[in-house]
């Protein structure tokens, strides 16, 4: 059987050893500690679930318009507005089946064979074969690092372009390492596109979940002339806790919402109706559940945090998302983060995700989407390996 360039592009998952690992020792009765899950440990909210009951019960569960419902889209509109300024209309979102579709579907209508595309590093593993698989190639650019966070290297990005660039994905905050840009950071992005007429494709799925700081900027706040050439990409996996929903949608120029839209209307024909009815109940109820959710995970990042320190790892203050990306440089052997996450896995049963998944071979990455009973035997775990 013969495939397609395009799938022989996309990399096997470095993680996907250690998932399956860590699968069969806990099928075999081990007990592992899983730090590895992005995905919030809470039930979506009341008012989300009950709007799917109630479509389910209604029985007019139904296809809807490729770019998703018009009040699904209006409810997007105010919430975009609200949290990144300016005036939207419902041509300019389009609903996707998840955040990752809809980072895949902007990728697809914007590159072409051949074109590149700009990641600041540390960067979501997916991201690079996102790119690949659409036929373009990831330029990878590392970024210093200090106590803050992980910081865009400008001046290394501005030398990284080349006449095949086409734009620059971003993520703040970041998964891996709960790095959250500054306004002069986002800023200096978006001189850098101005200039080099390149898009940006800004990941803004963890908006909600920052700690001790205000809302992370966006470049489409930045002026009109940002907002004409950025894709916002959002979705409720991470704020709302709707994983299983796939709900997420982007944000941006009429032209590029509605070529996303018209590839949907070829390839899953419209997003997930009971999914669009339960995310709209969500935004425009806003419950308490989600503060709630936030404030867990600040005070679980405070316990990861100080548990990190104490055992002697640097870790970069994570101001958003779930993640701790600690440096356990001195730790590694020739076989990096992997071999560190493998070794870990078999000798403590404690599975983290290698920084090599993200393009940072010097750390690995905690997850704290989960009960501080696992955060805890995770630490003591961790510590009894690194005192090996």
């Amino acid at each position: 059987m013969h495939f397609s360039q395009r799938i022989s592009r996309i990399e096997p998952s470095i993680t996907l050893v250690l998932d399956a690992r860590s699968k069969a020792l806990i099928a075999g009765g081990a007990k592992v500690v899983n730090m590895a899950v992005g995905e919030p440990d809470f039930a979506a909210p009341a008012v989300a679930r009950q709007r799917a009951v109630e479509l389910i019960e209604s029985g007019q569960v139904r296809y809807t318009a490729a770019a998703g419902t018009s009040g699904l889209r209006a409810a997007i509109t105010e919430y975009v507005a609200r949290t990144r300024g300016g005036s939207w209309s419902t041509d300019e979102v389009t609903v996707c089946h998840s955040a990752k579709h809809a980072l895949s579907a902007a990728l697809t209508c914007l590159v072409e064979d051949g074109d590149e595309v700009l990641l600041p590093l540390p960067a979501w593993a997916s991201y690079f074969d996102l790119v690949r698989v659409n036929g373009a190639e990831p330029v990878l650019v590392p970024s210093p690092v200090d106590r803050d966070g992980f910081h865009p290297d400008l001046s290394a990005l501005a030398r990284a372009i080349t006449s095949r660039t086409r734009g620059v994905m971003i993520n703040s905050p970041n998964n891996p390492s709960g790095t959250v840009w500054s306004k002069a950071e986002i800023d200096g992005i978006v001189e850098l596109a101005l200039e080099h007429d390149l898009w940006i494709l800004s990941d803004e799925i963890y908006g909600e979940l920052t700690y001790g700081i205000d809302r992370p900027a966006s470049p489409v706040s930045h002026s009109p002339e940002a907002r004409a050439r950025t894709i916002v990409v959002d979705g409720a996996s991470k704020a709302f806790a709707m994983t299983g929903y796939r709900m997420g949608f982007l944000a941006g120029p009429t032209e590029i919402a509605s070529a996303v839209a018209k590839l949907q209307s070829q390839t899953n024909g419209s997003p997930n109706a009971v999914g669009q009815a339960a995310w709209e109940a969500a935004l425009r109820a806003w419950p308490e559940e989600l503060e709630l959710m936030r404030r867990t995970f600040g005070e679980r990042r405070d316990v990861i945090l100080t548990g990190l320190a104490d055992l002697g790892l640097e870790t970069p203050q994570p101001r958003g998302a779930f993640y701790a990306f600690p440096d356990v440089s001195r730790y590694l052997d020739r076989r990096g983060s992997v071999g560190f996450c493998e070794d870990l896995l078999e000798d403590q049963l404690l599975t983290l995700v290698p920084g090599a998944a993200f393009g940072v071979d010097t750390h690995v990455r905690l997850s704290y989407a989960t009960d501080m009973a696992s955060i805890e035997e995770a630490l003591r775990r961790l510590g009894a390996f690194l005192s090996r």
